[in-house]
């Protein structure tokens, strides 16, 4: 399995790299065989998140004793100094490890002041300072954000949304890093899901060579998917690009990456299924939308108490509100034409 240098960290990372939040969703014993699975098969990063559940501790089980072998990055949240350092106690007892390879602070809404010394930023220079963490990034949404972050020469990775619709803003993004030695990790590679050619979305990564993607697994199919390209290695071609190419032309402009900052919705909508259901009726199999249990979860949106919080969350300020009401006329034409089939 290739390595790259992640920025100026100097670790030594799979290009393929493992994505651990969808683990959560998976029992302990499927969740530790999957990783240790993809470990085996060379893969060498694997990056989770105080808030994702027991994705932590299943990485932990999986990986506790060849600990040395592998890069594992997490996140906080946290706002104050005393939350983030509760938050990577527990991340170092969950992952059942002394050290944090990449501690990153998780998609905050400003950068956090390098000078409160009760602030988030205080939390990570003191457990750098004892040894419980190796080095400092930052995840975002947020183009102001990620750029304020490369600016300020405080981190040495940059964690963002990026794949084949990216933006001229977002590439320039990746370009900047490179320029500034910031490993970028790349998330959102399949755009939530709604791109479903992974040989265009790995062809792609590859012309970046500063770019570590990590790609969300939580099926054997999907490991396997991604250790075959890691061999095959196909590099972009005339029929790939023109897979690009068509899906920026049916998904151009703003649409939702699934990124759940929306949540929680105070009428029980699943914003981030909801928002982007026009898509996922025409780009996935359709069939499971057509249960009783969608049905009814889309109806929901008929629930929505227009309290604009999703609105205000949204990092690519979205007209949340808006977009549900069409999805939802969307998404009963599409029924009415296809239940019962």
């Amino acid at each position: 399995m290739e390595k790259i240098r992640l920025g100026r960290t100097d670790l030594m990372v799979s290009r393929t790299a493992f994505g651990a939040l969808p683990i959560q969703r998976i029992s302990q014993a499927e969740a530790c065989a999957l990783v240790r699975r993809a470990y085996e098969a060379g893969i060498n990063y694997f990056d989770t998140a105080n808030a994702y559940t027991d994705s932590e501790e299943k990485l932990g089980e999986a990986l506790h004793d060849v600990r040395q072998n592998v890069v594992i990055s997490t996140k906080s949240g946290g706002k104050d100094k005393k939350t983030v350092l509760a938050h990577i106690e527990q991340s170092l007892r969950s992952l059942r490890t002394d050290y944090i390879d990449l501690f990153q602070f998780h998609n905050p809404a400003v950068l956090p002041d390098p000078n409160d010394p009760d602030g988030p930023f205080a939390a990570a220079l003191e457990m750098q300072k004892k040894g419980y963490i190796r080095h400092i990034g930052i995840t975002n949404h947020r183009m102001k954000v990620a750029r304020e972050a490369i600016d300020s020469g405080l981190y040495e990775t940059l964690q963002f949304p990026f794949c084949y619709l990216a933006s001229e803003e977002e590439v320039e993004l990746v370009r900047l890093c490179q320029k500034q030695d910031l490993g970028f990790i790349a998330m959102k590679g399949l755009s939530g899901g709604l791109l479903n050619n992974a040989e265009a979305c790995y062809a792609f990564m590859r012309q970046y060579p500063n770019v570590v993607p990590i790609w969300g697994i939580q099926h054997e199919w999907e490991l396997d998917q991604w250790l075959e390209l890691s061999r095959r290695d196909p590099a972009m071609t005339p029929e790939l690009q023109a897979v690009i190419e068509r899906d920026r032309s049916e998904l151009a402009g703003n649409f939702c990456r699934s990124c759940g900052y929306c949540l929680p919705c105070t009428a029980g909508i699943d914003i981030p299924q909801a928002a982007r259901m026009s898509a996922l009726l025409r780009r996935s199999p359709y069939q499971p939308y057509m249960s009783d249990e969608w049905h009814e979860k889309m109806h929901r949106i008929e629930e929505c108490v227009h309290c604009d919080a999703c609105k205000s969350r949204c990092p690519y300020g979205l007209d949340i509100p808006n977009l549900l009401v069409k999805m939802l006329a969307d998404y009963d034409a599409f029924y009415a034409q296809h239940h019962g089939e």
